[in-house]
């Protein structure tokens, strides 16, 4: 895949000339997209109603839009926090990574697990990769430089660890899978965490590095709420060929591209059901854009 190209998430669309002023540079790039965003659960303010539902955003037009009849002014002009449209780490990563692509820049979203939101927890999360010209470079986009005890705008190993390498580690019994998912609590008596969405989380690794960034409340194909009856043996084998395909083996990354674009237990067709965090009745929706 050429991540160079806009996929129809990422395609800011009749929005984009309003990338042409934005900086280069992808520290300040980052910094834009945090000074437009905030996070609906970490962002210190409570959201409610339609405000909350700005978190089903899917599309980069969709954010634009929403930021533009509010604000309404370029892109870098500084935003209250309570102005800022409502999201999540992937809406951060989304809008972060269409921005590169418009200039050119091969810029991917990564799905997987966080060290660094709370202690012996690990949160599910999503952060970006861009390619400098001569290596992909991690940087989570929602979090401020000196927010946290590493460098965010080149991460090192260990902070974040893709779904599928955790998936990897839960299935050899290194990990233990409750240690991995949205909040070690139950929310509105769901566990949100374990192994089920970890599994979950590895096929939408597989779609978003496919060109398919979908909310993390899509659900499609061969996702499922349980692992009994789950066909754990797919999941094991797009796994252990996107780690590979990390540690870079082509063949590999060629393979899983390939299953999602042929097996219709992986591939989103179109249709999700969504259990979005805004409430709601859960269904199945016809997405388009």
């Amino acid at each position: 895949m050429d991540y160079a190209i806009q996929t129809p998430w990422s395609d800011p669309g009749r929005y984009a000339e309003l990338f042409d002023a934005l900086p280069d540079d992808v520290a300040e790039i980052a910094a834009v997209v945090r000074n437009l965003l905030i996070h609906y659960r970490g962002g210190g303010i409570e959201f409610t109603g339609a405000r909350l539902a700005e978190i089903d955003n899917r599309w980069v037009t969709a954010i634009l839009e929403t930021d533009q009849k509010r604000n309404g002014t370029p892109l870098a002009t500084p935003r209250e926090p309570v102005d800022r449209v409502v999201g999540c780490c992937r809406d951060y990563t989304l809008l972060f990574v269409s921005i590169l692509r418009h200039k050119g820049i091969p810029a991917r979203s990564r799905v997987g697990f966080s060290n660094y939101f709370a202690e012996g927890f690990n949160h599910d999360h999503v952060v970006a990769e861009y390619f400098n010209g001569e290596r992909w470079v991690m940087i989570d986009a929602q979090m401020a430089p000196g927010s946290v005890p590493f460098e965010v705008g080149d991460m090192p190993a260990g902070p974040f660890r893709s779904a599928a390498e955790v998936w990897l580690g839960y299935r050899s019994g290194e990990l233990d899978g409750d240690r991995y998912g949205a909040s070690p609590e139950p929310i509105a008596d769901l566990k949100l965490y374990g192994g089920w969405f970890i599994r979950n989380y590895v096929h939408y690794q597989l779609a978003h590095l496919n060109g398919d960034e979908l909310l993390l409340w899509d659900n499609w194909g061969a996702m499922s709420d349980k692992l009994e009856g789950a066909d754990l043996d797919l999941t094991d084998r797009i796994a252990r060929l996107m780690v590979a395909a990390d540690n870079g083996d082509e063949t590999a990354a060629k393979e899983a591209g390939e299953l999602y674009r042929t097996d219709p237990e992986l591939r989103f067709a179109g249709r999700s059901f969504v259990t979005s965090p805004a409430g709601g009745e859960f269904a199945w929706q016809e997405l388009r854009r």
